[in-house]
Formats: structure tokens, C-alpha cells, sequence
């Protein structure tokens, strides 16, 4: 299934406006079904509110409104969740937490002569495929591609916001640690070659395939500035920033660490 960008507004308002279909009791159900739906899964499950209150209405084959109700409310559960990516080289919580201590706090560097295209990227990996092309393989489920390497078909499941997408277009590979963030925490003295070696790395946790608006409001922010919607993923987001700043050592801002330890401490 295709899940649509919504937010909770719209299911509100949706609930608010469809609330004239239904009698008392039906009211009840469906607000106390709604009611179960965890707020992080916004994206993932805001369609089934919507397919409850018609459903509430409607008998099929028999089968009676609870029943059609409750079939709705775990329809995510019942059908199965994809798998979130998992890019190599995510440590362990006592792993990050000791990489964590081991980092330099300093003050962020100058944004001075950053451009992204002293990161070239992407750039070829095998045959025809580029970086790009590679992450989305490796991340989506049951992912086509052409003789050129496009991604022609597959599903996308973005764990920074639990939505989940059906075309490649809908995706952007982010770079876990920010171009601009690196630049401004020690690649500003790297080779050209180094940067490039940052930005395409397929061997540590440096790349995820996320929701292509989640990935733009996230810009070249640090976590004390960003984080990801989904309060579940904070953990294995910390753990992978901080295991990129170890292998590159790069430096982190004193408001970094502090909300990369309040990050570590949800796992």
C-alpha cells in the first residue's frame, strides 16, 4: 500500500467531519480505536482511521461492525510492517555511548568555501549503478531495476517518519552526518578524494533511504537542532551519527553531545 503524506490535522479533521455518519456508539468506537494508534506512527497508520470510520458503516460478507472495525485498527499488524534498513556498522548502545566520550568538543567551524560539489557524489559503484541507485537496492523490498540501473519498481520503508513509499521518486538518500555539518567539523582540511569517500560510503552507517520532505526539512542540522519524527528511531539514529564522527573524526559542539546522550539514553 501507498501511504499519503498526511498529518495528524488532516485525520483530525477527517474524524471531526465524518463524525455525521455515525450514531453515539459508533462515535465511541472509532474515537476509542483512533485513540490506540501510537502519535509516532503518524504517517504509517494515518490512513486506517480514515478506512474505520467507513468502515463502521458498512457490513461485508456478514461480517459485523466490530468485527470490520477491529479487522481495520490492526490492518498494519495483520498484513505486516516492511523492514526498516539497517546500514551496516550501527554499534551498540555501551559501543556509541564509549565513541560518544571518546569525540572532541569544540566550537562548529566556519562555513566559509563549503560547496557540496567538493563531495562528489553520486558516483559509480558497479556495472551501471550509482551510490543513489545502490542504497535504494539495499534498502527497499523487492526492488526492480532497469538495464541502467533506475529503480523501476519496489516499496520504501523510511524509519525516520514510518511511511513507507512505492516510488523512488518519493526517496532521498540522506547523508546521516551532513555534507555542510562535516565540512564545518574537520573535512573542510580532507582531500577531494576523502570527501568523496564521505560521501558515498557504503561501510558505515552513512546513508539511509528516508522520505524525500523528512530528508529536506532535515538540511545540514546536528540532532540538537533535528531530530527524526519517530521518537522510537532516536536511539539508532544517535548511534549512527556518533559512528560516523568516530570513524571520521570529526569534532562535536558541546549542544551536539547533549543531545546525542539524551538520544542514546531512549535505547
Amino acid at each position: 500500500m501507498h501511504y499519503l503524506k498526511m498529518d495528524r490535522h488532516w485525520i483530525s479533521t477527517f474524524f471531526a467531519e465524518s463524525s455525521v455518519w455515525l450514531d453515539s456508539a459508533d462515535k465511541a468506537s472509532a474515537w476509542s480505536i483512533k485513540s490506540t494508534i501510537p502519535p509516532s506512527t503518524d504517517y504509517t497508520l494515518c490512513i486506517y482511521p480514515a478506512l474505520l470510520i467507513v468502515g463502521l458503516k458498512k457490513t461485508i460478507m456478514g461480517i459485523s461492525r466490530a468485527a470490520w472495525a477491529l479487522a481495520f485498527a490492526f490492518q498494519p499488524f495483520l498484513i505486516g510492517a516492511l523492514p526498516a534498513p539497517s546500514p551496516p556498522g550501527i554499534p551498540s548502545t555501551s559501543t556509541a555511548t564509549s565513541e560518544l566520550s571518546g569525540l572532541t568538543v569544540a566550537a562548529q567551524g566556519s562555513q566559509d568555501g563549503y560547496d557540496r560539489d567538493l563531495f562528489p557524489h553520486w558516483i559509480t559503484i558497479s556495472g551501471n549503478c550509482n551510490t543513489r541507485e545502490t542504497i535504494l537496492k539495499r534498502d527497499g523490498t523487492d526492488v526492480v531495476q532497469s538495464s541502467s540501473c533506475a529503480a523501476t519498481s519496489g516499496s520504501w520503508y523510511s524509519p525516520y517518519d514510518g511511511a513507507t513509499w512505492n516510488s523512488a521518486s518519493d526517496v532521498d538518500i540522506d547523508h546521516v552526518v551532513p555534507l555542510s555539518n562535516a565540512w564545518k567539523s574537520g573535512a573542510s582540511s580532507w582531500t577531494t578524494a576523502d570527501r568523496q569517500a564521505f560521501a558515498n560510503d557504503l561501510k558505515n552507517p552513512q546513508l539511509l533511504a528516508v522520505t524525500d520532505n523528512v530528508n529536506s526539512s532535515k538540511g545540514d542540522k546536528g540532532p540538537e537542532e533535528w531530530k527524526p519524527p519517530l521518537a522510537s528511531y532516536y536511539c539508532t539514529y544517535a548511534k549512527m551519527w556518533v559512528k560516523v564522527k568516530s570513524v571520521y573524526d570529526l569534532t562535536i559542539t558541546s549542544d551536539e553531545k547533549a543531545a546525542l546522550v539524551e538520544m542514546l539514553a531512549t535505547c
